[in-house]
């Protein structure tokens, strides 16, 4: 019952987001009505839908559930998760690569949650220096690490398309916690990342 619940607000919010695109096309001197574009409402509602998912998803409830007691004290690394998300100064991408590294204290969590973490906070409304810092906060409270390091390096296409215009232009931002606030455990962590195994 609680899915068909879940369907039918979906539906509602499909329909609603459909209607006000509709309008913003009609404003911006289109004929949402004309053969193109008559479905793009639509598409539009269901795309912003599925790129905003992450306000329906606990990040902490993905950990959870694959945690495992572990007597492992190194360093994990997860380096080069695809990210894609939306700034929310102008609704346009940002993507890139986010890096996430933790240390063990007593509990582990499988490999594919932590990139699952990221799409969590990716799939919403964001700015990249927040991002950085939920991801951190999430592994931090969830596993209680000795210690969290949360890299990314994202290009953003409100820079790119719009505003000031630099194409080649890469934010990097990082958030460390723990043991990595010590510098030989951040520069083992900085120099994994900038390693190309293939």
């Amino acid at each position: 019952m609680a899915y068909k619940k879940t369907e039918l607000y979906d539906s509602l919010i499909t329909e609603k987001l459909k209607e006000n695109y509709s309008e913003v096309l009609n404003l911006l001197g289109e004929d949402a009505n004309r053969e193109g574009l008559v479905k793009t409402p639509e598409r539009m509602a269901k795309a912003m839908q599925f790129l905003t998912q992450g306000y329906q998803l606990d990040a902490k409830s993905i950990i959870e559930s694959a945690k495992f007691k572990e007597d492992v004290s190194e360093m994990i690394l997860v380096k080069d998760i695809e990210l894609f998300s939306m700034c929310e100064h102008h609704l346009l991408p940002f993507f890139g690569k986010v890096h996430v590294a933790y240390i063990p204290n007593g509990w582990i969590t499988g490999l594919s949650k932590v990139a699952r973490v990221v799409d969590v906070f990716a799939r919403r409304l964001q700015v990249q220096e927040r991002l950085t810092i939920q991801i951190k906060d999430a592994i931090k409270e969830t596993l209680n690490p000795l210690g969290v390091a949360v890299v990314i390096e994202a290009q953003h296409l409100c820079m790119m398309m719009r505003g000031v215009q630099k194409q080649s232009s890469v934010t990097t931002t990082s958030a460390f916690d723990g043991e990595f606030h010590k510098i030989p455990t951040r520069s083992e962590f900085l120099k994994l990342i900038s390693k190309k195994i293939y």
